[in-house]
């Protein structure tokens, strides 16, 4: 591929007009250059590739002015005060956390209602008093540096954690004095998709060379590497453990023993799972030992026990399954199954109090077993009802608690005794909801090639199927990734007011196996977008909705699918909110860890055949002049280095000047945020307030508190 560039506009300022419910919007006019990439013969205009620089005077400009117009039509949506009001006062309930214990003492994360970021507590006993342990609110005065992780040394010592500054995936990492809470002076930085795995009086992590000053959240990342770092010592001195030059665009992490004999090694980004090594950490010569080198089946230890490694793996097994390697033989060919493949999919495992606690999705739903180290079954942990469930426990202890959600259940923590297979609530939130007024039922439709797709429909109890009914239409739809129910208070207002909320459970996720996975990746990436578009489709026929009533959303790979779906079929979606999306599937690989996401698109590079079929769905390149499109707004942030805002940029300039002009085109940038991680709760609210005023506003539904 070749690439021509030959002249380069800065951004005027004249306006393109177009008719709106308010008034006439007016948008910046964005300039265009002369940019043409060929692919395999095939010459691709790329107009507004000067947006890709993120840090240029002309790309700032241009945010600003966007930002300019998107604020004041929102400001002019009559009920948008009122909704944030009203999402502010749903939200404000406190959050308390799964308890989780380490070195005899019990851990919880506690929300008091609005904190930007939760608060870490520790207490010495169960019912003793609660004292604060780390809280990320005092690490920013604006709420916007997260906390993403806490790694206790294995003797109770230390505490490394690990923070992220306005949203990016750069990590870095800092240690305390568990006891006193006294900040050592031990600092990492440039470390990504990391934790701290201790061994003695150090950590091991993953991290980055310092990148390009200036392009710090855009430029490709590439040869990651694995360090030990001694506690006392600075970074410039950290032992380089493992590195892989011929492969620069793979991912390197690892993981210790809890008894810190073993070091895995995790290989990871050319394929759909990982391949995994061990290290004997009681051998100071000892190399890295392949166990698993298929890098298309995900392998994961759970624990080591006995001279065992129990692991987690789709090798052999689509719907996954447990099995069992010896220390001393631990190639993949001397693995012994543990609990074999069944119907439904095996979507987690932990082992807690000597015993294998594992979560299996059925249609989507979870449900939860307990078996002994022998692969036997005990006993199914019965529910509370359809929903998402999350085990605590130590694999020596045997107090176990679970947290369990789904639509209308907010995230209720219980206490469960596995003698004698009963729980009890623990801590339940209370929320300004009233739940019992609300239903959810699953539904089944078929989409465009016969398939059965299923989809979670929540809404009031009295609501009447006229077809009148506004629906907000949420998917994701890759990664092996499975969408389960879950509660979100930011959706109360929307079903308050007539509202569904249906949520889709497309190919390309994980809720049926891996199967179901790979029929929605690469050249069966249109089964997604098919699969989206029947579910609109069956609203309708079932008199639900119709077509002036629906809202698609979704956010990065769902941003694609937003953005496919709506440029396919831009008569069947009243509003479109595609949310840090993945817009210009031609480019996607070049930007930060982009290339990761080959294993599911494939890459315009690949072949002739890859390339025209990409471009065939790529949402940039399939906007056409004169088109009445949705009523529209894009959300991205200026810290987004997983997908950057050059996607979103891209296609909401090319958007503007597609539109027929009937229905407003928009773009919200955010500052000082990223793909969504970490991001402070005064900002969700704010973020939250204009999506859903925008679509409620476009749905024509009336706000009342």
């Amino acid at each position: 591929m070749k690439q021509v560039q030959i002249l380069a506009l800065a951004m005027s300022m004249t306006a393109v007009s177009c008719g709106v419910k308010q008034s006439k919007l007016v948008y910046p006019e964005t300039a265009k250059v002369d940019t043409v990439d060929v692919y395999f013969g095939t010459e691709v205009p790329d107009p507004y590739r000067w947006l890709e620089n993120d840090t240029s005077a002309a790309t700032a400009a241009w945010v600003e002015a966007q930002n300019k117009v998107t604020n004041g039509y929102l400001s002019q949506i009559p009920f948008r005060e009122a909704l944030l009001k009203r999402l502010t006062a749903v939200s404000d309930y406190e959050k308390i956390g799964t308890p989780f214990k380490k070195h005899g003492k019990y851990y919880f994360f506690k929300n008091d209602g609005l904190q930007n970021q939760s608060v870490l507590y520790v207490q010495d006993k169960l019912d003793g008093e609660p004292r604060v342990f780390l809280d990320p609110n005092r690490l920013s005065d604006d709420g916007t540096v997260a906390l993403t992780g806490i790694f206790f040394s294995h003797n109770g010592k230390y505490a490394a954690y690990t923070i992220s500054r306005s949203g990016s995936d750069w990590t870095e990492i800092y240690v305390m004095d568990a006891e006193s809470g006294q900040l050592l002076d031990d600092h990492i930085e440039w470390a990504k998709f990391t934790g701290a795995e201790w061994q003695g009086d150090g950590f091991y992590y993953s991290a980055y060379d310092a990148p390009e000053k200036g392009k710090e959240f855009s430029n490709m990342n590439a040869n990651h590497k694995i360090y030990y770092h001694k506690l006392g010592t600075p970074q410039s001195q950290d032992k380089l453990v493992y590195q892989n030059p011929a492969y620069p665009k793979r991912f390197y992490t690892c993981s210790v023993s809890e008894d810190e004999t073993m070091l895995f090694l995790y290989e990871s980004g050319e394929g759909r799972g990982n391949a995994l090594y061990v290290k004997d950490l009681r051998r100071n010569d000892a190399p890295f030992v392949a166990m698993a080198t298929d890098m298309d089946y995900q392998y994961s230890p759970l624990e080591v026990i006995g001279g065992k490694i129990y692991l987690f793996t789709n090798h052999g097994a689509p719907k996954n399954r447990i099995m069992v390697a010896d220390l001393a033989k631990s190639e993949l060919k001397d693995w012994t199954e543990l609990v074999p493949e069944s119907e439904a999919v095996l979507s987690g495992a932990q082992v807690i109090g000597g015993k294998l606690f594992l979560t299996y999705d059925k249609d989507a739903s979870n449900h939860a077993y307990v078996y002994g180290l022998d692969g036997k079954q005990l006993q199914e942990i019965k529910l509370p009802s359809l929903g998402t469930v999350g085990f605590s426990g130590d694999k020596d202890d045997k107090e176990c608690f679970f947290s369990f959600t789904s639509f209308t259940i907010p995230g209720a923590t219980y206490k469960y005794d596995m003698d004698k297979n009963t729980y009890e609530l623990f801590r339940a939130p209370k929320v300004d909801f009233d739940a019992d007024a609300f239903v959810t039922e699953q539904v089944f439709y078929p989409s465009k090639d016969g398939t059965k797709i299923p989809m979670f429909l929540t809404y009031k109890k009295d609501l009447k199927k006229n077809g009148t009914n506004p629906v907000y239409l949420y998917g994701y739809g890759g990664f092996n990734i499975s969408l389960n129910p879950g509660f979100s208070a930011m959706r109360i207002p929307f079903l308050e007011n007539g509202g569904i909320y249906a949520q889709v459970n497309l190919r390309g996720g994980g809720e049926y196996g891996e199967a179901w996975h790979v029929a929605g990746t690469k050249m069966q990436k249109q089964n997604v977008f098919d699969d989206f578009i029947a579910a609109a489709e069956y609203l309708i026929a079932a008199n639900y909705t119709n077509k002036d009533k629906i809202a698609i959303v979704g956010g990065s790979n769902g941003g694609l699918l937003v953005g496919a779906c709506m440029t396919q079929r831009p008569d069947l979606f009243r509003v479109a909110i595609p949310e840090v999306g993945v817009m210009d599937m031609l480019r996607y690989h070049k930007f930060t860890i982009g290339w990761n996401w080959a294993s599911d698109y494939g890459t315009s590079e690949d072949s002739k055949e890859m390339f025209e079929y990409l471009k065939g769905y790529s949402p940039l390149h399939n906007l056409k002049p004169g088109t009445k499109y949705p009523a529209t707004m894009v959300t991205t942030a200026d810290h987004d280095d997983r997908v950057v805002p050059a996607h979103s940029f891209k296609f909401a300039a090319m958007l503007q000047a597609c539109n027929d002009g009937t229905n407003p085109t928009l773009i919200r940038i955010d500052s000082k945020a990223g793909h969504g991680a970490g991001k402070p709760m005064s900002k969700v609210l704010e973020e939250q307030a204009d999506i859903y005023s925008f679509i409620m506003y476009n749905l024509g539904m009336d706000f009342k508190d």
